[in-house]
């Protein structure tokens, strides 16, 4: 196999307002700059048992007002009329004390965010963005609320939850419990546990702030997830330009010949799963040994989405960690998914998730990302002579047809050089 170009000489072929050079003055024009990002951090809660009681009733009120307001959506635009998510909010709060005074019992936040989710999921639909959407069952929907930045508090180990406190005392109560120093009782009830401290440090010069909170409950445990907008410096990156081909065997192929791996870890636990999906499909429906196994298979499905979440932040870290401009090629990632020889390959691969990371942490280092449209023939071209072939899925190597050239090296490295070489020339004229 011939020895490749190095990135130096591919440069060079190009015009000279996309030089080495040039970068270098774009990076060094974004040195010393802030910039304003929102960030999130996901913390395990541990909640005691009355506690987790309001959690559960929260994201039962939060469904219900979901399906009540898509029904009253529903009803209205049968009728002709054309209804929306704040019409409806304002006849549900006027209702509210009289059909569904239960509702009081919860934060006003959760009727805030149900509205709002159904506004979002309809502006997704008429955007196309999204199906039609659907009533939420319990047991098959995300267990969740919303929480706004002015309604709770969070502090070194703990959050304090809007109106637990007085959920929890009122509950002790009903049962005929004596309660004392009742407004003491209700901040300390109202405070959950949290498995570790918030990563980032709000300050009180309004450069940084929390936007608000969503609790949710994935695989049995909750967890707090506190968006913030902090002010961030750009670091710039001294480095060289880079392309990047994303596939299925092989996550990222850069064009210093640079490989990522995919891990697979849904292929490597496939059989626990189908384990597990039999399991469960003999258990008795309502019974304790079905929950557990439907736990079980959750936590299950959780374990496989940390291992990729946490494959692909350190694969985007460690690229736009390296390199001062960055070429990616745009992928049809729902056309992946509806061909059935590929969907579990794309789910599993998460290329499309993978491309949005390197994305966002590049804008902490000013680091230009130059997209190149998905028709480009990357795969199919020399990206010494530009000649193009056709390729068979299964070809693993690339030869050059070409008799003046006879380019012979690996595949996914042909197609990182010549993303590397269009997302250049592309930025040069965009600049």
């Amino acid at each position: 196999m011939d020895n490749v170009d190095n990135v130096d000489t591919m440069i060079t072929m190009l015009t000279p307002t996309t030089s080495t050079s040039a970068i270098r003055t774009d990076r060094a024009n974004t040195a010393n700059t802030t910039i304003t990002v929102r960030k999130a951090h996901k913390i395990r809660l541990h909640p005691t048992a009355e506690q987790e009681a309001y959690l559960r009733r929260a994201c039962g009120t939060r469904r219900f007002i979901f399906n009540w307001g898509l029904a009253e959506w529903q009803r209205h635009y049968q009728a002709g009329e054309q209804p929306s998510a704040l019409a409806l909010k304002k006849l549900f709060n006027g209702l509210r004390g009289v059909e569904f005074p239960w509702t009081y019992d919860v934060t006003k936040c959760v009727v805030e965010g149900a509205f709002d989710d159904l506004g979002k999921a309809f502006a997704n639909f008429f955007a196309k963005r999204a199906g039609y959407p659907q009533f939420k069952k319990k047991g098959r929907s995300q267990e969740s609320f919303y929480l706004s930045n002015d309604k709770f508090t969070v502090g070194d180990q703990w959050v304090q939850v809007p109106v637990l406190g007085d959920f929890i005392v009122k509950q002790r109560e009903a049962q005929g419990e004596t309660v004392t120093k009742r407004a003491q009782l209700k901040r300390r009830l109202g405070k959950i546990n949290l498995a570790e401290k918030l990563r980032f440090t709000v300050k009180t010069d309004k450069t940084s702030k929390i936007l608000g909170a969503t609790i949710r409950c994935e695989a049995g445990w909750w967890f707090l997830s506190v968006q913030v907008e902090v002010q961030i410096a750009q670091t710039p990156v001294e480095g060289p330009p880079i392309g990047i081909d994303l596939g299925f065997m092989r996550l990222a192929t850069l064009s210093d010949d640079t490989r990522f791996e995919n891990q697979k870890p849904l292929r490597h636990l496939l059989a626990q799963v189908r384990f597990l999906n039999q399991q469960l499909a003999r258990r008795q429906k309502g019974s304790k040994n079905r929950e557990k196994t439907k736990r079980k298979l959750s936590r299950l499905h959780f374990r496989i989405r940390c291992l990729r979440e946490d494959l692909l932040h350190k694969i985007a870290h460690t690229i736009t960690e390296r390199y001062s401009f960055i070429g990616l090629e745009t992928l049809n990632v729902r056309g992946m998914f509806q061909n059935r020889q590929h969907a579990l390959s794309a789910s599993d691969a998460a290329i499309g998730r993978l491309a949005h990371l390197i994305e966002t942490k590049a804008q902490t280092h000013g680091t230009p990302v130059q997209r190149v449209g998905r028709f480009f023939p990357s795969t199919k071209r020399c990206h010494r002579c530009h000649h193009v072939r056709e390729m068979a899925e299964d070809e693993r190597t690339y030869v050059c047809f070409n008799p003046a050239c006879g380019w012979v090296g690996d595949r996914d490295l042909n197609a990182a050089l010549n993303i590397l070489e269009e997302a250049l020339r592309l930025s040069s004229l965009s600049a």
